[in-house]
């Protein structure tokens, strides 16, 4: 049997105006601003008016990712239009798709199946500009920090304590370490440079912390750029590039609304880096969705030891924002993979592997439960190999830490195949009520809260800190700002810093290689392992496969 691709089953759909979408979603007219027929931004003043009380947030999270799939946006989708079909009234809010990932090895970003958002092409590729203008400010102030250096650096910059790079939405690993300005006294002073993919940027960490505008200039204002000889911080404020930076950014903090397959409404907006940043959808966005609908269904970026921690101890300490529930996504292939089992082999019944992968499961789940203190469900992705057996020993697992397993089908099935999901959810919202904590206080210094969410959410012994990042730590310390959240930047294969260690492993220690300020975003940067914020494509990129006809129609996107 040949199933349809994504991009066939997306181009299949007849698509709603999206004036009927926002008339379904409660947008007004007056605060909608088209883009085409089918998609739009929405005005922040369509926040302000609001006088409803806010919805329920659920989050959607996963287990640690493999080559495998979870399928978690698809999730997310499926979700979000099985509590429609049971009644309820609920919005999407989603993260936009990097070209990085669109173009090298991952594919699009918009779900899967019966379970997307539309019209995919124009989501996973440029969208409505967001991180086009993002790209444009980070690169604004680039230029404006190289332009001062040249015009005299009157504020004494040492250009060997640069810390701004430069970015670009695309995986172009050429770029990561260059030098630039080359040419004589008339092309600027010569240094090293780089660049970062656009969603590493810290402006697309700022637009997606921010709740308006003034906010937007405030966070751009503190961004620190580099360090003068004497060693102070210099900062976006100093080269007065806020205000011009956020001219740039004026369209881009607006949430983009779309529709489900299904016809559900969905706002998808912003998505910075999992890693480097905190890896959720922009604030205004999930407020929007809180506002408009019962049921704001939102998702974190990688396994829940990333995302979903990410999300809980920076974006909702941030926004002030309590989730209601949290789903856990979990595939039998992916479980028998951290089981050390050959992605050649998942189609075969083994419940060996199974009981050696499971711990990790377990583990996302009991942080939900008892670090978070979150009502949980877990979210089976059934595939057609996945035997009955094997389901059952998943449901009994989960059973024993008190959570119930839901079986999802969303992907052949759509919403219909998400409507077992969305009544648990619902009975989590209404039966269980959470007592949410934060992982880490904030009042700790910087080495706590590190150590905190090591030994509470990854599971290991604790932390070692090599001298260089040591000496990072002080300074951040004497500046001031120990007092902010930590973003822990790891791989997402594992719950350790070491990406072969698969399942729940135990006593191990994370390394803390290096620790910067994103004094904008409101976070400390703590860099573990070899964390890529420019990566490379394959060798053979997806863009080998992506057409378009001479009618406009696009082919091999995903």
């Amino acid at each position: 049997m040949k199933y349809l691709s994504d991009i066939e089953i997306a181009q299949s759909c007849k698509l709603e105006k999206i004036t009927e979408i926002a008339k379904r979603a409660g947008i007004d007219d007056e605060d909608l601003e088209q883009y085409g027929k089918y998609k739009a931004k929405v005005e922040l003043s369509a926040l302000k008016n609001s006088k409803k009380k806010d919805g329920k947030l659920i989050l959607v999270t996963a287990i640690t990712p493999t080559p495998a799939g979870e399928g978690k946006t698809t999730t997310t989708i499926g979700l979000t239009d099985g509590l429609r079909r049971i009644g309820k009234n609920a919005i999407a809010a989603l993260r936009e798709p990097s070209l990085g990932p669109v173009f090298g090895i991952k594919g699009g970003a918009a779900g899967g199946g019966y379970a997307q958002v539309v019209p995919m092409e124009d989501i996973n590729l440029h969208f409505t500009g967001d991180f086009h203008a993002i790209g444009a400010a980070n690169n604004l102030l680039a230029a404006m920090l190289d332009n001062h250096i040249k015009q005299g650096n009157e504020l004494n910059i040492d250009v060997r304590k640069i810390t701004w790079k430069r970015c670009v939405d695309m995986n172009d690993r050429q770029l990561r370490n260059i030098v630039d300005g080359l040419g004589g006294t008339a092309n600027g002073v010569p240094r090293e440079d780089g660049f970062d993919i656009t969603v590493a940027s810290e402006i697309m960490a700022v637009l997606c912390l921010a709740d308006s505008v003034t906010d937007l200039k405030e966070r751009l204002a503190k961004i620190i750029v580099g360090y003068t000889y004497d060693g102070s911080p210099v900062t976006c404020a100093d080269l007065k590039a806020q205000g011009a930076m956020t001219a740039l950014l004026k369209d881009a903090i607006k949430p983009n609304l779309v529709q489900t397959l299904e016809g559900t409404p969905a706002l998808v907006h912003g998505g910075p880096f999992a890693n480097i940043a905190h890896g959720c959808n922009s604030v205004i966005a999930t407020r929007l969705a809180l506002k408009l609908a019962d049921y704001a269904v939102t998702e974190a970026g990688f396994g829940a030891d990333l995302g979903a921690e990410k999300f809980l101890d920076i974006k909702c300490r941030t926004a002030g924002l309590t989730p209601d529930a949290v789903v856990v996504v979990a595939t039998v292939r992916a479980l028998k993979m951290h089981g050390g089992l050959d992605k050649k082999s998942l189609n075969t019944e083994n419940t060996d592997a199974l009981e050696k992968g499971i711990p990790n499961l377990l583990r996302h789940i009991s942080n939900i439960k008892n670090v978070y203190k979150l009502p949980c469900a877990v979210a089976v992705n059934r595939f057609p190999t996945d035997t009955d057996k094997e389901i059952n020993f998943v449901i009994e697992k989960c059973k024993e830490l008190g959570v119930n397993t839901v079986l999802s089908t969303v992907w052949a099935d759509g919403g219909k195949g998400g409507e077992a999901l969305a009544k648990e959810v619902v009975r989590l919202c209404e039966e269980e009520k959470g007592d949410f904590t934060y992982s880490y206080e904030l009042s700790g210094s910087i080495e706590e809260k590190i150590a905190a969410v090591v030994t509470k959410v990854y599971g290991g012994n604790g932390i070692t800190v090599l001298p260089a990042a040591k000496k990072q730590i002080d300074k951040l310390s004497e500046l001031g700002f120990s007092n902010l959240p930590v973003c822990i930047a790891k791989t997402q294969y594992s719950f350790s810093d070491n990406p072969a260690l698969l399942g729940a492993p135990e006593n191990f220690t994370v390394t803390v290689k290096n620790v910067k300020i994103s004094a904008g975003a409101g976070f400390i940067v703590v860099l573990t392992g070899d964390i890529m914020t420019m990566p490379g494509l394959p060798k053979r990129p997806a863009a080998e496969q992506i057409d378009v006809d001479e009618n406009g129609k696009i082919t091999g996107l995903f």
